[in-house]
């Protein structure tokens, strides 16, 4: 790194089914060195626990919430007391959480899914659908409504949702069991992720934007660590009572955010829902194109983003005087 040039630490957090295997094209475009800013990149980029090499929890409990301290401890045993954060699909939950419990140490939250478990939201997305312009600005609409869309694609989308929230290890054991079933279970994810229309492909429209190698590194890491009854006890362990309990959408977080949303993501969430959670949202951005695995998808995009967001939230603290 040359002489002047700040490096700066950021933690990178994906989801389920990824794995860090999405973020290994972008490491490299996220950690180049550049004449035109005066700061570099060093990325931090766990397993989440219970996926891949890491080790699985030891009791029941660990949650989304529990997942942002682990991660919070980590940075910290790493030497970092400030740092930026990133997160999609699960890393979004524990990124979220991160701003919410230790807003000081946060220098910005980038986020390529932002989403709101608000009641006000729901409430207001039900309003929508009689007024809808009350809700999202007219060109982002059909993103939202008809409701009987959304709603019907999500219920159709998120069958895996309620057998991992409720019985994992029964799936779990299945999956274990046959390599082909891992694969068939993970590959239908990176297809409807993608984009929905690939459910009337032959193929799945997986090579569309991926390549074999990389559909195939992802399953490994969790056929080789057999990790993936582990892994999917994260849905078990958030989507309870307990976790809904504390309400975490309801608090608000001083630290400077950077939304966005991809053209084909499973959800859509609207600027004034992400500026309630976080009033100092810079800026939210709604793309033309990609999915859910953005950073897998379109590695240059996304990094390009996340470099920009970064010299926004070193911006933002320079104007608002606070410390870096």
């Amino acid at each position: 790194v040359p002489p002047g040039v700040e490096v700066v630490p950021l933690l990178l957090l994906h989801g389920w089914p990824g794995s860090v295997r999405e973020f290994y094209e972008a490491i490299p475009l996220l950690t180049s060195v550049s004449k035109d800013r005066n700061f570099a990149i060093e990325v931090i980029v766990p397993s989440l626990p219970g996926f891949g090499f890491s080790s699985a929890a030891i009791r029941p409990g660990l949650g989304a919430d529990k997942m942002a301290v682990v991660f919070r401890n980590l940075m910290h045993r790493l030497g970092f007391k400030k740092y930026y954060i990133q997160g999609g699909d699960w890393g979004a939950f524990i990124t979220k959480n991160m701003a919410t419990f230790f807003p000081e140490e946060i220098l910005g939250y980038h986020t390529n899914m932002p989403f709101s478990t608000s009641p006000l939201f729901t409430f207001y997305t039900l309003l929508g659908t009689v007024f809808p312009s009350l809700v999202v600005s007219s060109d982002l609409q059909d993103k939202m409504y008809p409701l009987s869309k959304v709603y019907g694609n999500l219920l159709e989308e998120t069958g895996y949702l309620h057998i991992q929230a409720t019985k994992p290890d029964t799936i779990g054991v299945a999956l274990a069991d046959s390599p082909t079933g891992l694969a068939a279970y993970i590959l239908e994810k990176f297809s409807t992720g993608t984009n929905l229309q690939h459910r009337s492909r032959p193929d799945g429209g997986l090579t569309r934007r991926f390549t074999k190698d990389q559909l195939l590194d992802n399953i490994m890491l969790y056929f080789v660590t057999n990790s993936m009854t582990s892994a999917m006890r994260l849905y078990a362990e958030t989507f309870n009572s307990r976790y809904f309990s504390m309400k975490l959408d309801e608090i608000p977080s001083p630290v400077p955010t950077v939304s966005l949303q991809a053209k084909n993501e499973v959800s859509f969430t609207p600027t004034w829902a992400i500026q309630r959670k976080f009033p100092n949202l810079i800026r939210n951005t709604v793309l033309d194109d990609g999915g859910h695995f953005l950073a897998l998808e379109l590695p240059q995009l996304f990094s390009d983003d996340v470099i920009k967001a970064i010299g926004e939230f070193r911006a933002w603290h320079k104007n608002n005087r606070t410390e870096l």
